[in-house]
């Protein structure tokens, strides 16, 4: 794994997290691509759209990089989380892995997970 710069469709992605703009953020997915947030999946451009609009944009979500690596040709973003969400049994700072596969310039899959310490 090596670390890079947050460019490209996934740079997109963030900026329209940021944004809080649902049709930005689904014009970075490809028609086909699915999510999983916490262990839920999502796939296809309706449930996306639902997802986004309900649990990025109405939570109003942010997303600050702290760590790109491009692993293999997907990138992993390590990101500190903020919004309107419920924090409860949360850390005072959430960071959470964004797993992303990109093809043809759209994202395909996007997995977030929060990670628990290694042993």
């Amino acid at each position: 794994m090596k670390p890079t710069e947050l460019t490209g469709v996934i740079a997109e992605h963030i900026a329209a997290v940021n944004a809080r703009d649902t049709d930005a953020i689904m014009a970075t997915f490809a028609d086909d691509a699915y999510v999983n947030d916490a262990r839920r999946e999502f796939a296809g451009p309706e449930a996306i759209r639902r997802w986004v609009a309900k649990e990025m944009v109405g939570d109003k979500v942010s997303i600050e990089a702290r760590e790109v690596i491009d692993h293999h040709g997907d990138t992993i973003v390590r990101g500190a989380y903020d919004g309107d969400f419920d924090k409860a049994n949360l850390p005072d700072e959430l960071v959470l892995s964004n797993y992303f596969s990109v093809r043809d310039g759209k994202i395909v899959s996007l997995v977030v997970v929060f990670n628990q310490a290694a042993y």
